[in-house]
């Protein structure tokens, strides 16, 4: 069991760290404490599902719906392309993270389904943690402790980054920074967006 567990957390730790579209997001609302703490929570439950969806079967189903896997993939290049647009158009205006704790900052809803449309609008979710993680885990001799393995690398991961962030926004709420973000934020959005266009 505890080796199933220790797979699963391992080779969860090493995707969900790379960088990516639903870090981003996570540490763009963890610098403007915008309802960052239900973002992660959020951001760990989907990977959760996801995970033990893929291992308890939806991997299969992906992989051999190749129509499903097309919808998802455009769905997510015009999602990237909308988000990354609207980091730039933020990145090109003056603000800091000052300005995010006003009158400004959104409701959770509209923060909660933007972090859904992240996590579930990126292909790289579903072919990542569904079609990879799931199939590794569907292999272990304890698939639960595998999920439960994976689980727990996403809470350690997102809340480190939610509050990690967090601690660090008074150091970092300058104007220049936070355009500076939003500009990484951008690209990151529009080169991920080109790599699902060139398939």
């Amino acid at each position: 069991m505890w080796q199933s567990y220790l797979n699963g957390l391992l080779v969860a730790a090493g995707l969900i760290m790379a960088i990516g579209t639903q870090n981003a997001f996570v540490l763009a609302q963890s610098l403007r404490r915008e309802h960052h703490l239900p973002v992660a929570l959020l951001c760990v439950l989907c990977d959760a599902l996801l995970v033990a969806a893929g291992v308890f079967g939806l991997a299969t189903v992906l992989a051999q719906n190749p129509t499903l896997l097309a919808v998802a993939r455009w769905g997510g290049v015009i999602f990237l392309l909308w988000y990354g647009s609207k980091a730039l158009r933020r990145a090109c205006s003056k603000q800091s993270l000052q300005q995010g704790d006003g009158s400004g900052q959104r409701s959770r809803r509209a923060v909660l389904l933007s972090a859904l449309a992240v996590t579930l609008l990126n292909p790289h979710v579903y072919l990542d943690t569904v079609l990879l993680i799931g199939s590794l885990g569907a292999q272990q001799t304890e698939p639960g402790a595998y999920v439960a393995g994976a689980a727990s690398a996403s809470l350690l991961w997102f809340f480190t980054l939610a509050l990690g962030a967090a601690w660090l926004a008074p150091w970092l709420a300058r104007p220049a920074t936070w355009r500076l973000l939003d500009l990484l934020v951008a690209v990151m959005m529009f080169a991920v967006a080109a790599q699902l266009i060139r398939g």
